[in-house]
Formats: structure tokens, sequence, C-alpha cells
């Protein structure tokens, strides 16, 4: 059949509904999905978009056509799915688009935890069979049942942190989960721990009443930023849409950049378990690999996305994952990303350091100046990358992903967005916030001249 093609991206399928991602063509992927993975049962959950009741039962009537069952998990976040696929062992479509706007719509597959299907991993092969009617011959029809994981989901978060250091120091925290899928679960944890929680948004609604769905976007966590200095709260919680990609506010209501996040979480966590491996993506500031090498652990860099980090986790056995864009994995949850779980360690940090967050960041905003990362448009990226690499021939050039470029005291990352015609830049200076700022506007300059 016709389909959209650029509702296959890079890691998984998207689309405006019904324009790009209709029910034909969730009939369609379901069937390709039991077709490439031969599956006899297919693990289904969904988020709080307007338009997930009908994607669903696109998908899922897909599935039973084509001879597998379906478990039904209902409304859930996109961590608590990844659990009940590792928990049960199938594999699974989840029904989101994630932190797009509320006009999408798509899914995120699993073809067995934590391998998920990407670009060069399944997600093209599915847009073959759907493209050609190559779907496997049928021999029976499937049936629906329905599971509810949601307490074991429970028991497993609260038992990768440590209750007690909570009890000894109580934290007023406040989570903002802009109308999207973590709210309801999130309750329930924070329900059985010594937390003083105010609350934003908790509710799922697809209509997003009161802000986007991602917290990357300064106006959607302005609001959670004031709130947490307005209360004196010791730290802010943003999640995204459906609950993969975690933020944190400081006590002074300030944003904490996701690599700062990953270094601060990735050196508490090796002192639990020393001389770990730590993946992290080429994006990240040099915080990142310093602070794991002085906490006697193993930076790994890896390429962005989340395909790729849970591969490279697994094949290491790495303790832990972090993304520059709030990502954080975990061996102890399957290496699968989850946005609860680094807000409870978070807390647990605090609770056993007995520091405010804006102490644990204030030796690495001392020392690591970065840009954060900025978005230009461009006609032809692949000529502005080879103009790049001509410019910054004498630096060390790295091409793991986009292109990479170090000096003696800064260094940058420039990489193409899978889904839009952008350039993504990352630098930083670990001499002084004006070089950052110069060779921040020099770069800048030539990606958009």
């Amino acid at each position: 059949m016709q389909v959209h093609p650029g509702i296959f991206k890079a890691y998984d399928i998207r689309g405006i509904y019904p324009t790009e991602l209709n029910e034909d063509a969730a009939y369609a992927i379901g069937r390709a999905f039991v077709t490439l993975l031969n599956a006899e049962k297919v693990l289904v959950g969904r988020d709080m978009r307007t338009s997930g009741p009908q994607i669903f039962a696109a998908v899922t009537r897909g599935i039973m056509d084509q001879g597998a069952d379906v478990v039904n998990i209902g409304m859930v976040s996109t961590d608590q799915y990844y659990f009940a696929c590792a928990r049960t062992g199938l594999p699974g479509m989840m029904v989101t688009a994630s932190h797009n706007p509320k006009a999408y719509n798509g899914f995120k597959m699993v073809r067995q935890m934590p391998y998920l299907l990407s670009g060069d991993e399944g997600i093209q092969d599915l847009r073959r069979i759907v493209e050609t009617d190559d779907f496997a011959p049928a021999i029976h029809q499937g049936s629906m049942t329905e599971l509810d994981l949601s307490e074991e989901f429970i028991t497993a978060v609260l038992g990768l942190i440590d209750v007690a250091a909570l009890r000894a120091h109580p934290l007023k925290v406040v989570a903002d989960t802009g109308n999207g899928m973590v709210g309801p679960i999130l309750q329930r944890v924070y329900a059985r721990l010594p937390v003083e929680l105010v609350g934003l948004y908790l509710e799922p609604d697809g209509t997003l009443p009161n802000h986007g769905l991602d917290p990357l976007q300064p106006e959607n966590r302005a609001e959670l930023e004031q709130r947490v200095v307005s209360t004196g709260a010791a730290a802010g919680f943003a999640f995204d849409g459906d609950g993969d990609r975690f933020f944190t506010i400081d006590d002074r209501g300030q944003f904490v950049a996701g690599d700062y996040m990953t270094a601060l979480l990735g050196r508490y966590l090796l002192a639990k378990q020393p001389s770990s491996k730590i993946v992290y993506d080429v994006r990240a500031s040099w915080a990142v690999p310093e602070l794991i090498s002085a906490a006697g652990g193993t930076p790994l860099m890896e390429r962005v996305g989340h395909a790729f980090i849970k591969r490279r986790m697994a094949a290491e056995g790495a303790l832990f994952g972090g993304e520059v864009t709030g990502h954080y994995y975990f061996q102890s949850f399957y290496y699968a990303d989850s946005g609860l779980i680094p807000s409870l360690l978070i807390m647990e940090m605090l609770a056993k350091t007995g520091k405010r967050m804006s102490e644990l960041l204030q030796p690495l905003e001392a020392k690591y100046f970065i840009s954060g990362e900025i978005n230009s448009k461009v006609a032809d990226a692949k000529a502005k990358m080879t103009e790049i690499a001509a410019r910054y021939c004498d630096g060390r050039i790295e091409r793991m992903d986009g292109i990479s470029v170090s000096y003696d005291t800064w260094h940058f990352n420039v990489r193409g967005s899978n889904t839009e015609p952008l350039l993504r830049l990352n630098l930083e200076s670990v001499a002084s916030p004006a070089e950052m700022e110069q060779k921040r506007d020099e770069v800048l300059a030539l990606i958009r001249g």
C-alpha cells in the first residue's frame, strides 16, 4: 500500500494524524511487524494522545489478523512499556509520538529488550513489507488479553534506591508531567516515599491544555522553574510526553544540562558499583568522561539515539548511560531509559550527600562552559559538513556521529537531524565563557553562512 515514506524515522515511526499516519497505515504496520519478527504474541501499550484509541485499534487489528495474539497493557509511560516487554520477553509496539506536538502519533518498537527496531535495524524492512504488501500468510486469527504490570513496575523502581536515606532527609520536590503519561505512575511511586510532592499537570490529557510535551523548550518548563523557587523545593522534575526523557531544575530554579546530570549520576552510581562502564553520547561535555574517569569508571562514547545506546550498553555490560537530551539508561532496568528512575536517584543523591543541587553543580559550572544544543536550518547538510571538516582540519576530527572536532581547550559536535533539514551544534570550552561564546559564534557563522 502507499504510505507516507517520511514516517519511517531513525529510531521509530512518527507522523501527523491522519494525513501522514492513519488507521490504514497503522493496520498495515501491525501486520508487517508480525511478519518481520515472525511473532506469535505482541505486547501493545499507548499514550494519552487523542488519536491513540484509533491508532491502537488499527494496529492491534493488524497484529491479530496476521495471526498473532495481542497483550494489551493499556495507557502507560514508555518506561512501563519497556519493563513489560522485558518481564514478558515479548516484542512490543508502543503507540506514542514521545514529545512531538499533539497532532503526531507513531510507534516505538521492541524486537526483544533491550533491542529496538531502528532505521538500520528493522524499520526500513517494515516499510518495504508495507509498501509491497509482502505479508506472510496468516494461519489463524489472533486474540487479545489484558495485562497490568504496574504494581511490579513500582516495586522494581523502588528497589533501585535506598528509601531509608530519604526518610532521614525528607525532601520537597515539584514534578511537572505536562499532561503526559508519567503523572499516574509517578503519584503511585512517590506515595510510597517520604517525599513532599508538589504536582503540576499530572493528569494525562491529549489536548495538552497547559504546555507542550518537550521540556527542552524553555517555555514548557518556565512555570516549573518558578514553582521550585516559590515553594522552596529541593528540585524540580520535568518529564516528556511518554516519560522516557527527564530533566532537572535545581534549587535556584535553573535548568540542569543533560550532560551535567549524566556526569553527576554517573559518578554517584560508580560509588555504589566501582570500576563500571558508563556510556555517553558524542555531544556531551568533557565533564562526563572526566568525572567518570576520576571516579574510577570507564567512559564510553556512542552515537546519539536510544537504539544505539541500549545496544552498546548491553554489549559492554555498562552500568549506566546518559544522553544530553535527557535519556538515562540503567543496567538494572534492562538497559532501558526511564524518566522516573533518575528522579528517584537524584532525591537519594541529595539526601545522602546532604548537598543542594546547586552545590553539586558549582564545580562543573566553574570549569565546563557549554553552549547547549543550537539548531540551524540548512539547505544542504552534507555540503555544510564537508565545509566544516575543511575549515577545522587542524583539529582532532572524529566521525562517529556527524563530525566532532577537538582542540586543547574547546571542542564541538555538529550532526544532522534525523527528522528535519537541521544541523545541531554542541560546543564547549574549558578555558572561559568568552572562548565558548567566540567559538560558538564562529562555528555558527560557518553553518549559517
